[in-house]
C-alpha cells in the first residue's frame, strides 16, 4: 500500500510540474518563443492527460493504452476544431473550453501530440518502475 501511496505522490509532483509549464508556454518570451507558444504546450498537454490517466489505471498494460489513446481522443479534439457550431463555440469562448477544446484547426499539431504522447509514454513507464521499485523493497 505504501509503494502505492509513494507512486501517487510522484504523479502528483509530476501534474503539478507539467501543468504550469504548460500554462506558461502560452507566455513564454525567450529564445523560440514562437515555437513553445504554438506548440510546446501540445505536448505538456499530452504528458498531462497521460499522468492524468495513469492516475486511475496503472497496469503495464495501461502504459502502453494511455499513451494511445490520449492520442486519438487529441487528434479527434483537433478535428473538432473545424466544427463550429454555435454550442461548441459558447464553450470555447471560456478558458476551460479554450484549454480542453482548441479554437483553430491545425495540421502541425499532430506530430507534437505524438511526441507529447511518447514522451508521457516515457514518463509513464519510469512512473511504473517507481511503484515497483518500492514493492521490491518493503
Amino acid at each position: 500500500m505504501l509503494q502505492h501511496r509513494n507512486q501517487t505522490l510522484f504523479i502528483i509532483i509530476s501534474i503539478l510540474i507539467v501543468v504550469p509549464m504548460g500554462l506558461l508556454s502560452k507566455f513564454y518570451s525567450g529564445p523560440a518563443h514562437q515555437w513553445f507558444n504554438d506548440y510546446g504546450g501540445d505536448i505538456l498537454y499530452e504528458i498531462f492527460w497521460c499522468l492524468f490517466a495513469f492516475w486511475f489505471f496503472r497496469s503495464r498494460t495501461a502504459i502502453i493504452q494511455i499513451p494511445i489513446w490520449v492520442f486519438i481522443i487529441t487528434c479527434i479534439l483537433e478535428f473538432l476544431q473545424l466544427w463550429h457550431t454555435p454550442l461548441l463555440n459558447e464553450i470555447r469562448t471560456t478558458l476551460i473550453g479554450k484549454l480542453l477544446l482548441g479554437t483553430t484547426f491545425v495540421w502541425w499539431d499532430f506530430p507534437h501530440y505524438l511526441l507529447g504522447c511518447v514522451l508521457g509514454w516515457l514518463w509513464l513507464r519510469q512512473l511504473q518502475k517507481i511503484g515497483y521499485a518500492k514493492k521490491s523493497q518493503g
